[in-house]
């Protein structure tokens, strides 16, 4: 198959939606398709490349809203594909239903998570999503979600009447080669100035405005409330990694916070064998899943994580990790002393999320189970009648 993926952020952007492309875009080109990605082009990246196989064309954007770039060369590029598949929401990215639509190349919609505003630009997303974005959605052949927890709940569900038939799942996955539990060295913990016998609490998430629901702040309040010898890592960057830090300093407990940035994709699961629990303290339906879970998972680590749609099909409360009301550090708190407390609790539950995690989200089972859903919606477009957008009434 020759296949065209649509993206608003791709590596070396570190983002959910442009990973899982990345992914996605990668293990079809080790199942021996042509696969190329069009995303936003930006300085000091190249325009076009080839990596791991797949060919990536970054396009210079009109104009940008945060991370969602308007692509018109879309449709100068967007031509003689098997199949087109569109990583949404995505802002500006609605052009490439309708290039599908005109030339009569099945879509595939990965819908990625629900976008939260508030104030004027919350009022002009609900616009957006009820006219040009309901459209686009009912226009797929086939609309992804990584959980159907996640899909059910999602306030496009609504949208998707008499077209629920186009649903499907697909996770998101991780490279358990790349992720694995090979013991971890004391390099990093001499790195960040952290003693042997701290215990360490990892966050990683994105720092910026677009990622306002990661939960810093409800996992910042958390610290207070466990003993001093537990230390946090928080790994990322962003427009709003100086007003954590603010907000750490205003806790008193700034001393035992480490904000390491941004690290490299060869050391990123270095901290995560470092750490005794990785946390995902997001509070809105921005998180649909949660990349870090599977990833700390992989690594023998376990995770505590907000009872939010999809995210609790991550992890089994209990069994790999714990689940925990979003917004509420005191239950966070909570978690986190039962967690610390022990280690053999610990030991026992790393182990069972490595084993998920080989068993149901290796990247190579999610391209096998991606392949799949191509052949149906190709095998499905040479016999089913015109798509019809409109809601029957």
């Amino acid at each position: 198959m020759r296949i065209a993926h649509v993206t608003a952020t791709f590596p070396p952007y570190q983002g959910g939606t442009g990973n899982v492309c990345y992914h996605n875009a990668r293990g079809l080109v080790q199942r021996g398709h042509s696969v190329h990605v069009f995303t936003a082009a930006f300085s000091g990246v190249q325009a076009y490349e080839v990596s791991h196989g797949v060919i990536i064309h970054r396009l210079r954007p009109m104009m940008r809203i945060g991370n969602a770039p308007v692509l018109p060369g879309l449709t100068r590029v967007l031509r003689d594909f098997d199949l087109i598949h569109l990583h949404y929401p995505f802002f500006g990215g609605e052009m490439t239903a309708l290039i599908a639509w005109l030339s009569h190349t099945p879509l595939v919609i990965t819908y990625h998570q629900d976008v939260l505003l508030t104030g004027l630009m919350g009022s002009i997303e609900k616009a957006l999503r009820r006219t040009i974005g309901r459209v686009t959605l009912r226009s797929a052949r086939r609309l992804l979600f990584t959980s159907l927890d996640y899909g059910r709940a999602s306030y496009v569900y609504a949208m998707l009447r008499d077209r629920e038939y186009i649903i499907d799942e697909l996770p998101n996955g991780v490279d358990t080669q790349k992720f694995n539990i090979t013991p971890s060295s004391t390099g990093l913990r001499k790195k960040h100035h952290l003693a042997e016998d701290d215990q360490i609490v990892l966050v990683v998430a994105g720092l910026d405005r677009a990622h306002y629901f990661k939960g810093i702040d409800i996992f910042l309040q958390s610290l207070t409330r466990v003993p001093p010898k537990v230390k946090a890592v928080i790994v990322g960057d962003g427009d709003l990694r100086s007003t954590y830090e603010m907000t750490a300093e205003r806790l008193g407990i700034r001393q035992r916070v480490t904000f390491a940035g941004r690290v490299s994709d060869e050391d990123l699961p270095l901290y995560y064998r470092m750490a005794d629990v990785t946390v995902l303290p997001s509070t809105t339906m921005g998180e649909a899943f949660g990349l870090v879970l599977v990833e700390s998972m992989a690594s023998g680590t376990p995770v505590i994580a907000t009872d939010l749609p999809g995210v609790r099909t991550v992890v089994d409360h209990g069994n790999d990790g714990f689940l925990v009301k979003p917004g509420d550090p005191d239950s966070l708190a909570a978690a986190l002393d039962k967690m610390l407390a022990d280690g053999p609790l610990r030991r026992t539950m790393g182990n069972r999320g490595r084993a998920k995690t080989e068993m149901r989200y290796d990247w190579v089972r999610i391209a096998a189970q991606l392949e799949t859903i191509y052949q149906q919606v190709l095998n499905e477009s040479r016999t089913r009648r015109p798509i019809s957008i409109h809601s029957e009434q």
